[in-house]
């Protein structure tokens, strides 16, 4: 899997890359022909704990999500590590921990502990032989060279578009795979990232949120590797539910629709699969009896 994500990165296209906040909603972005899922730290904070996006997720319960949705996808996951949970000591542990749990790439970032959603205002960021650190510590924690280290800096919002630049580049010099500038506030400023920083690189496109959204043959041409759409599902699931409640609660279950068939819901599941997995496990110690000669079931 780990590989697959690099040849994704190495190919040379900007690859649309979703975010997935739990197994069910990495199963649908897989089924729809995805070729990565962004396991994203705001969506689990948001579902998971009902809370905003400012830190409060541990490192357990990411990796715990992690490990549920590579137990049932086959797609390659790009982990949103915040900011390494601590120092770089931490960062080597956190990747260690995540690269166990199924991640193909994680992401670490240059805010300061607690941190807050790329998007909100009033964050802060760690010097940068701080950030360096943890840079290098994580590329030293991968036992699979397959592993990507995504390096993020917010610099933009704290310290202007240079020096966010210069971050970005002092992270790929340092060892990161993928530079990640956050929240370009024009088209311009996402031209002049995509001139600047070499090599692979991602576009977050928050919706409502701070940076413009260029066409795909835009961001193709301008040599964006992902295209990170990091909430997109949950935000329209959220809609949805809500649409669904206010019906419900105006009128009966029937107004609240359009519902996904039983079929549907149970095959999103792959619920077939597992029935035929249990039926060939209980029929497994029978057969395998019977081919023991002299041997009957039920006999002591």
């Amino acid at each position: 899997m780990r590989a697959r994500m690099r040849e994704i990165v190495d190919s040379g296209r900007t690859v649309v890359v979703p975010g997935g906040p739990n197994a069910l909603t990495t199963r649908m972005i897989e089924e729809e022909g995805f070729e990565a899922s962004y396991v994203t730290g705001a969506g689990i904070a948001n579902t998971y704990l009902g809370m905003p996006d400012i830190g409060l997720l541990s490192l357990s319960e990411l990796a715990m999500h992690v490990q549920a949705i590579s137990n049932v996808v086959d797609i390659p996951l790009i982990v949103d590590a915040d900011t390494g949970f601590g120092n770089a000591m931490n960062t080597w542990h956190t990747v260690r921990t995540l690269e166990h749990a199924g991640a193909s790439a994680i992401q670490i970032e240059d805010q300061t502990f607690p941190k807050r959603c790329g998007h909100f205002e009033g964050k802060s960021i760690v010097p940068l032989e701080e950030m360096l650190e943890k840079v290098g510590a994580a590329v030293d924690a991968r036992s699979d060279p397959n592993l990507l280290i995504v390096a993020r800096t917010d610099a933009r919002a704290t310290h202007g578009l240079a020096d966010a630049i210069e971050r970005g580049n002092a992270f790929r010099d340092a060892g990161a795979d993928i530079v990640f500038v956050e929240a370009p506030q024009s088209q311009a400023e996402i031209r002049t990232i995509a001139a600047e920083v070499p090599g692979p690189k991602v576009l977050n496109l928050v919706q409502g949120g701070k940076t413009p959204e260029p066409t795909r043959a835009e961001m193709q041409e301008l040599g964006f590797s992902i295209a990170l759409y990091a909430n997109l599902p949950l935000i329209v699931s959220i809609r949805a539910v809500r649409s669904a409640l206010s019906s419900l609660a105006d009128g009966s279950a029937d107004e609240a629709g359009p519902f996904v068939s039983w079929t549907e819901r149970q095959s999103l599941v792959r619920k077939d699969w597992f029935d035929s997995k249990s039926d060939e496990y209980a029929r497994g110690p029978a057969r395998l009896l019977s081919d023991e000669p002299g041997l009957r079931l039920g006999e002591a």
